[in-house]
C-alpha cells in the first residue's frame, strides 16, 4: 500500500474519531445537562379562601343560639409541595404534578357553636391544560383530619346538630389558575368545595359543606425556568410504551360507625358503637399511566345492619327506662355486592370511585346501591393503605373502610 493511501486513510480515520468522539461528546454534554438539573422541584405556597356555608341542616339554617343563618367561612393555608421536573420521565407523564402536606386554620361565622378547627392534610394536583407559557389551568384534592370544632352537647351546645365530633375529616377539591409572575413566584386563583364529616363514627353528622374562593403566592425554592412543564428542546421523549395488563387489588379494611333509625316517626340515635369488617377483590385493566378500570367483588358485615328497638310500657310516675336496641342474626348483616371501579392513577396515590349493588344480603339496611370514594395511599410498588367513604343511595353516609391492600400482577412501569 502506498504511502499516499495510508496518510489517507489514517487521515479518514482521525476525521471519523473526532466526528464520533465530539458524537459521544455532545451525549455527555446533553446528559450532564440533564443529569445537572434537580430531579424535584420544592414550593411553598401561602394562601386565603373566603367562603360561602352551603346551609343544608336547620342549624346552618338559623336554628341556633343566635337566631340567624350562618353563611361565612374564612380559612388560611400554609403548603409545602415537591414537583418532579418537567424533564424527569415521571414530570413528562404526569404533566405538572406535586404533592405534599397543608396546614389550614378555619374561621366561621359562629365560632362560639362551632369552633375555629385546624385541618392537616396531605394533597396532589396536576397541570390539566396549558393556556400559555406562564398560564396553566390546574386541580388539586385535600385530603386530611380537622381538630378545633366545638360539638354538640345537651347542655353546653344543644343547638348544634350538625357536629358531633372533636375530630372530623377535611376533604377538598379545588380547581384554579396559576399565573407564573417570575422564576420563583406563581400567582394562582379559582375556586374550591370543601367537606367535612366523621364518616359516621360519631352523632350527629349532618356535615359541614363550603365553597370557597381560592387565592395565594407560591414560592418554587429551585426551579430553573419560567416555564410550566415543557422539555429542553432537542430532547426525545422519555415515556416508555406502556404495558396494558389487569392487576387485581385485594383490600381488607375495617372502622367503626353510628347508627341511627326511624322509630314511631321520629329519629332516633343508638348509644352503641357498631363494628364494621370487610374486603374487596377487584381485578383492574390498566389502560395507560393514569387510568385503570374494572370490577370489584365486595364483602362487608355491618355490625349495625338492621338494628331495632321495641315499644316500653311505662307506668305512671316511673322514670323513662330509655330504649333498648336490638341487633338481628348475623346473616341480617351480611352482605356480598358486586360494583364498577374506575381509578386515576398517580404518583404515590391513587383515587378510586365505585357504584355498586348487593346481590347476596339480609335485607333491610343492606338493599340498594352503594358508592365509593377511596384514596390509596402507595407504601411499596405491591401494597398500600387504602382509606374509603361508602354511601348508600347517593345520599346516605354508610361507613368509613380503613384498610390495607395488596396489588397483584402489577406492571406499571417504576420511574
Amino acid at each position: 500500500m502506498s504511502k499516499t493511501k495510508i496518510n489517507r486513510n489514517i487521515l479518514l480515520l482521525a476525521i471519523l474519531f473526532f466526528w464520533n468522539t465530539g458524537g459521544v461528546r455532545s451525549q455527555l454534554h446533553r446528559d450532564s445537562v440533564y443529569s445537572d438539573r434537580p430531579t424535584l422541584i420544592h414550593r411553598v405556597e401561602i394562601g386565603g379562601r373566603p367562603g360561602y356555608i352551603i346551609p343544608t341542616n336547620k342549624f346552618l339554617g338559623g336554628v341556633n343560639e343566635r337566631s340567624r343563618p350562618i353563611r361565612y367561612a374564612f380559612s388560611s393555608h400554609l403548603k409545602y409541595a415537591f414537583q418532579f421536573h418537567p424533564d424527569s420521565r415521571a414530570g413528562q407523564i404526569y404533566r405538572g404534578a406535586y404533592q405534599g402536606i397543608g396546614f389550614a386554620y378555619y374561621n366561621f361565622d359562629n365560632s362560639r357553636e362551632i369552633g375555629n378547627p385546624k385541618a392537616a392534610y396531605l394533597f396532589q394536583g396536576a397541570t390539566l391544560a396549558e393556556i400559555t407559557p406562564r398560564l396553566s389551568f390546574d386541580y388539586e384534592w385535600n385530603f386530611g383530619l380537622s381538630t378545633g370544632w366545638n360539638p354538640y352537647d345537651y347542655y353546653k351546645n344543644p343547638y348544634n346538630g350538625m357536629v358531633g365530633s372533636k375530630v372530623n375529616a377535611y376533604m377538598n377539591v379545588n380547581f384554579y389558575f396559576r399565573h407564573l409572575l417570575s422564576r420563583y413566584f406563581d400567582l394562582i386563583y379559582g375556586v374550591t368545595f370543601t367537606h367535612f364529616s366523621n364518616g359516621n363514627t360519631k352523632f350527629p353528622n349532618a356535615g359541614l359543606n363550603v365553597t370557597d374562593i381560592k387565592a395565594g403566592i407560591t414560592y418554587n425554592i429551585n426551579r430553573q425556568v419560567n416555564q410550566l412543564s415543557q422539555g429542553l428542546p432537542g430532547y426525545g421523549s422519555l415515556i416508555r410504551d406502556f404495558p396494558r395488563h389487569v392487576s387485581y387489588d385485594v383490600v381488607f379494611f375495617g372502622s367503626w360507625r353510628r347508627k341511627g333509625i326511624v322509630f314511631n316517626g321520629e329519629p332516633m340515635a343508638s348509644p352503641d358503637k357498631y363494628t364494621v369488617l370487610g374486603f374487596n377483590i377487584n381485578p383492574m385493566y390498566n389502560l395507560g399511566y393514569k387510568l385503570r378500570i374494572g370490577a370489584s367483588l365486595d364483602g362487608v358485615y355491618d355490625n349495625s345492619a338492621n338494628i331495632y328497638t321495641e315499644d316500653y310500657i311505662i307506668s305512671y310516675g316511673d322514670p323513662n327506662p330509655g330504649y333498648t336496641f336490638y341487633k338481628p342474626a348475623v346473616n341480617k348483616q351480611l352482605a356480598l355486592g358486586l360494583s364498577a371501579r374506575a381509578e386515576y392513577v398517580m404518583p404515590y396515590f391513587d383515587v378510586g370511585v365505585g357504584v355498586g349493588a348487593n346481590l347476596l344480603h339480609g335485607g333491610g339496611d343492606l338493599k340498594g346501591f352503594y358508592q365509593i370514594l377511596a384514596l390509596k395511599i402507595k407504601v411499596t410498588r405491591h401494597s398500600f393503605i387504602h382509606i374509603g367513604y361508602n354511601l348508600q343511595n347517593f345520599d346516605t353516609p354508610n361507613y368509613l373502610m380503613l384498610g390495607l391492600g395488596l396489588r397483584l400482577n402489577n406492571q406499571h412501569p417504576q420511574h
